[in-house]
């Protein structure tokens, strides 16, 4: 049955902010490093860009690819959109420090020696580095004791200088994450993930004080691509707490019709054909086909997954949940994977610990 085929893709702590680990030969290979910013060349890309410019900004950015023969589906370019809010978000923190002599700080707890986990973390304190947010680290041993990383939360809760509190998942098994991630203040809770943040985002009326990043993400691309979300019918593929769900409290924010499509779905091919906008995150390469596709649609692909390749050097190569050469047929716009969603969780989380720095600080 076609509705076996989906996983709840992000949908426990351990994978919170990890992507599926991917098999090379006979290893395991984490993969988030590549949903953080790699690279994508547009000339590789099967499926070609309208130039459309972006909005919201004194500088507009316009995808790099070129008008096609095959289609003339956009190409979604998370990569230059994610590079524009690091610039802007650049200018903003300059002019915090100017006025008030305050920088906004982030701080990462890492436990362990993954080296997945370690690249995040470098990639991460590159990104903060590059638009002058201060970027703590705090390492601790494999065998460090639970209460003894609930001591350091504790204590970057209580520290004027930083704004935004990262725990790096997996944490070691011995530990329990979700008391660990409750430790986390909320007013510092740049992930999102608080449950007061999820219900607020939840409730008509009420704002989070933060938004998680990779769904904020994906609706800020289509926010500066001006695609239409009033009023569209949007399917999300994926129900997680990390992604799925708050994306499609996104889109009902919105003003979309929305519905989910997961593990227990019945025919989701014939809910996902009726979307103006689908979002997909279960982590299942290729899943959804041209078939799923309604002419004309937008998608954003969230999914990351690793696909045998011998012709790669590195044995094989990175595929979304969405059939890409397929969706470019028949959609309007699509993002690439990678070089889509991926840039764009950074960018936020970014925006997020600069939030948090104004509103502590009364700065407009």
């Amino acid at each position: 049955m076609a509705s076996m085929l989906l996983t709840d893709y992000y949908s426990t702590s351990t994978t919170a902010r990890l992507l599926p680990w991917g098999r090379r030969h006979s290893g395991l290979v984490s993969l988030r490093r590549f949903h953080m910013g790699l690279s994508y060349s547009p000339t590789s890309l099967r499926c070609f860009a309208v130039h459309s410019p972006l909005t919201l900004s004194s500088s507009p950015v316009a995808p790099t690819a070129s008008m096609g023969t095959e289609t003339s589906a956009k190409v979604i370019d998370g990569k230059a959109v994610a590079k524009q809010i690091r610039d802007e978000i650049s200018v903003e923190v300059s002019r915090m420090k100017e006025a008030i002599g305050v920088t906004p700080g982030l701080a990462v707890i890492l436990v362990g020696d993954r080296k997945d986990s370690a690249t995040y973390v470098r990639n991460k304190k590159k990104a903060c580095d590059n638009s002058g947010i201060n970027s703590f680290q705090v390492n601790l041993p494999e065998d460090s004791t639970e209460q003894e990383v609930l001591t350091i939360v504790s204590g970057l809760n209580n520290d004027p200088s930083v704004h935004g509190i990262l725990v790096q998942l997996p944490l070691p098994s011995h530990m329990n994450e979700q008391n660990v991630l409750n430790a986390v203040s909320i007013e510092k809770d740049v992930d999102g993930f608080h449950p007061l943040n999820i219900g607020r985002l939840a409730m008509r009326g009420r704002e989070p004080l933060f938004i998680p990043c990779t769904p904020k993400g994906c609706i800020e691309l289509l926010h500066r691509y001006d695609i239409p979300i009033q009023g569209k019918r949007a399917v999300v593929i994926g129900r997680s707490n990390i992604v799925g769900m708050p994306a499609a409290l996104l889109l009902q924010r919105e003003d979309a019709t929305v519905s989910i499509v997961h593990s227990r779905t019945k025919n989701p091919e014939d809910i996902t054909r009726q979307a103006d906008i689908i979002i997909s995150a279960v982590g299942k390469p290729n899943m959804v086909r041209e078939s799923w596709i309604k002419p004309g649609a937008v998608i954003i692909d969230v999914g990351i997954n690793p696909v045998d390749d011998p012709n790669s050097p590195r044995g094989y190569r990175l595929v979304g949940d969405v059939c890409y050469e397929e969706a470019c047929k028949v959609a309007s716009a699509v993002t690439p994977v990678p070089g889509g969603v991926g840039p764009m969780t950074i960018a936020m989380l970014l925006q997020n610990t600069f939030i948090s720095a104004k509103r502590e600080h009364n700065f407009q």
